[in-house]
């Protein structure tokens, strides 16, 4: 961004926001999700971002440092969330740094057109008692629509400082800084400090009997929380959040200050009075909740009256006609089948000669490392292990990896930016609620044609505990970048037969995607399964941001899909292959007696196992010492049948041949394809589950579900087959 703020560092550290406070200001970003947070985050502080967990939190949090004349602030883009009532990890992350983290500041950002439901979140924070700056940001796109905001007239009722912002063209950003620095630094006179005094603060008028009940509780708790010392939220947002019974706040409370206002004898007595009087007129909890709720969109709806106007014609034209096609029961799910299938076309066909280049390069370094390590005086054996174990398999997994990824994900990352994906997980939402699991667990899904790990750890925008453990479980029946290598060489050798060029490729393509389907079907199947057994319970519904439809900026949605999904999941990847690559040459190469090695001995006890599902000792060894990267599978099936010490490259017909001379058929080919598609998670997607899921118990069940699935399902066709097509 060329603009006045081009001082631009990185906090490497994460610090806690008092000793930050003794550095800098620091500043919150929030927002509804889809309303370019991240983008203004990005924009800000050059890209450049330093990433971790929240304190006992799955939830990623990111900071970065932006300076504008002279004024350093630490920028922390905190998860989007609809409300301060926080339903999910993410929602309770965002709420706490508000409410506990003391921010110097909170920049809450808007989508222009759909200000009015935006406000619910920024009426919250300014109950909270919180200092606020609003960012209106998308008016490009409310210029599309012929949306007309009054930001002036916006900024005199709710009395806090607006900017207008483009953030995704950098526009305004310098006008919201510049808002940010006169409100921080600007003397209380002007009228522009942060510390306005609560009573010009406009508030959200509840209906007469909450405000009766209010009238009556936040007296007592102004007196507790003055005599705590600490820098709490206001006394009338803890007074509401403690008549709807929010105990994720009421356990913030205790977490983050030691203490719980309900515990509190005058509290607690003063609740019981007040709920009593609820009872005593018929009120329910469910009536409280809803009106509670509904008091900020009213306010909404008032402060927003004179300050957006809409055109008479309908503004949403353009989206609602690509709606109509792209989320139609008709059309929607033959366009999302397409698009897949053109995304992997372009996957398959482009990446084949950048792999094979890599593979020139890399496997053409052995040699040259070799010599370099006898210069050295490496010993042979050593040398050995390095190179043809270690330095192999991480050069197979990057060559045969980092090409389809750095394509498919641009690809998919473009879908995201042009609006697509939320319209994907509309369309499945039907089929998940079916199943009784959520809409959104589609969107997890396509994060893992990816990376699984990745599709995991999306599991987090799911709020139900239930659900989200469901989409974790299922995860895995959606094949990952590392998968297709394993699945692609079977499907070019055996199904696609002399078929090249175009027409070979779309036939592949074809195939992979009736997989993916197959995958898709085994993931609304167990999920079924799953909720009727195990995790029973009733689907929960979500509400789903439809963002409008953008023109993807494709230089920055390239780079920030290499940087950020590419090069992250090559590197966990990598990390997973060098321990294979050590414990892969240890077992070809240590001998049991005579020439007989762990290898040779490993593959003999599967072999009768594996014949059954349609495979032999030396595939099914192949998929278990490939845990570490789906991406040595190939790989490690040619050693074992050329009892080779270490990985090779065998490819096209020679390939063919050594599968054929194994006793290879159609049906070995697609029993091994099944198998591919449904097995175990990888380590690196193993270990995200652990993490996520907290718990020993769901990460082998997360092991056990997709082999079992696959066992079952390789033999029953390998019945079939032998049974219809005896030899």
């Amino acid at each position: 961004m060329k603009s006045k703020a081009a001082a631009l560092t990185l906090q490497q550290t994460c610090l806690s926001p008092a000793q930050e406070k003794t550095q800098q200001k620091v500043i919150a970003l929030a927002g509804n999700p889809n309303v370019g947070k991240s983008t203004i985050f990005n924009a800000l502080t050059g890209m450049k971002q330093h990433t971790g967990n929240w304190p006992g939190k799955t939830v990623v949090n990111a900071r970065g440092t932006c300076t504008f004349h002279d004024n350093t602030y630490t920028l922390v883009d905190i998860p989007g969330c609809y409300s301060l009532m926080a339903h999910s990890a993410e929602e309770e992350v965002a709420r706490d740094f508000i409410c506990f983290g003391e921010p110097d500041a909170v920049i809450v950002v808007c989508d222009a057109t759909c200000l009015e439901r935006n406000l619910n979140l920024v009426l919250q924070i300014m109950e909270a008692g919180r200092p606020v700056l609003l960012c209106v940001n998308l008016l490009d796109e409310a210029r599309k629509k012929k949306i007309r905001l009054d930001l002036s007239l916006l900024s005199f009722r709710l009395r806090l400082p607006v900017a207008g912002t483009t953030a995704r063209s950098s526009r305004g950003l310098d006008e919201l800084l510049d808002e940010l620095e006169q409100m921080l630094f600007s003397s209380p006179l002007s009228g522009r400090s942060s510390a306005l005094p609560e009573a010009s603060i406009p508030r959200v008028v509840y209906p007469e009997y909450i405000e009766e009940a209010l009238s009556l509780l936040v007296p007592r708790l102004k007196r507790i929380c003055s005599a705590s010392g600490k820098k709490l939220p206001s006394a009338r947002f803890i007074g509401a959040r403690l008549l709807d019974a929010n105990e994720s706040l009421q356990a913030s409370l205790k977490n983050y200050l030691g203490f719980d206002p309900a515990a509190i004898p005058e509290i607690s007595g003063t609740l019981e009075e007040i709920r009593q009087m609820l009872e005593d007129r018929g009120i329910s909890r469910e009536q409280l909740h809803d009106d509670l709720a509904s008091a900020f969109v009213r306010t909404a709806e008032r402060v927003c009256k004179g300050v957006v106007f809409y055109p008479d014609e309908d503004c949403d034209k353009k989206d609602r006609k690509l709606d109509r096609i792209f989320t139609s029961r008709l059309t929607g799910f033959p366009i999302m089948l397409l698009g897949l299938l053109g995304i992997f076309w372009l996957t398959i066909t482009g990446a084949n000669y950048p792999s094979a280049l890599l593979s020139r390069l890399l496997f053409g370094l052995e040699d040259r490392l070799a010599l370099l390590f006898s210069l050295a005086g490496v010993p042979a054996v050593l040398t050995d292990v390095l190179l043809h174990g270690v330095y192999r398999v991480i050069a197979w997994v990057i060559s045969v990896m980092l090409p389809p990824m750095a394509i498919f994900f641009p690809l998919f990352t473009l879908l995201e930016d042009f609006g697509y994906l939320p319209r994907v997980a509309f369309n499945l939402d039907r089929c998940f609620q079916s199943c009784s699991a959520c809409g959104k667990q589609a969107l997890t899904m396509c994060m893992g044609f990816g990376c699984n790990a990745a599709g995991v750890t999306g599991c987090r925008i799911i709020d139900s505990p239930r659900e989200r453990l469901i989409a974790i479980i299922t995860n895995n029946f959606v094949p990952c970048n590392g998968r297709f290598p394993t699945m692609l060489s079977i499907i070019t050798l055996f199904l696609i037969g002399g078929a090249g060029g175009l027409t070979g490729s779309l036939l592949g393509a074809c195939i992979l995607v009736a997989l993916i389907v197959l995958g898709v079907l085994m993931t609304f199947l167990v999920s079924r399964l799953l909720s009727a057994t195990i995790l029973k319970g009733v689907p929960s519904s979500f509400t789903l941001e439809m963002p409008p439809y953008r023109r993807p900026q494709i230089l920055k949605v390239i780079v920030r899909s290499i940087v950020d999904r590419t090069l992250k999941v090559l590197g966990r990847a990598v990390i997973s292959a060098a321990p294979a690559g050590l414990l892969i040459w240890v077992l070809a190469n240590v001998p049991l007696s005579g020439q007989t090695t762990l290898l040779t001995a490993l593959t003999g006890f599967l072999d009768p196992f594996a014949r059954r599902l349609g495979m032999d000792g030396c595939i099914l060894t192949g998929f278990l010492l490939g845990l570490p990267a789906n991406e040595i599978v190939v790989p490690i099936i040619i050693m074992t049948y050329l009892a080779r010490g270490s990985l090779l490259e065998v490819e096209g017909v020679q390939l063919m041949q050594l599968f054929t001379a194994n006793g290879w058929t159609w049906i070995t080919a697609v029993s091994t394809l099944l198998f591919s598609l449904m097995h175990w998670p990888c380590a690196t997607t193993l270990l995200t589950i652990r993490k996520e899921s907290g718990s020993l118990k769901w990460t082998l069940l997360s092991f056990l579900v997709p082999t079992v699935c696959g066992i079952i399902l390789c033999f029953l066709f390998t019945t079939a087959a032998r049974f219809l097509f005896p030899a």
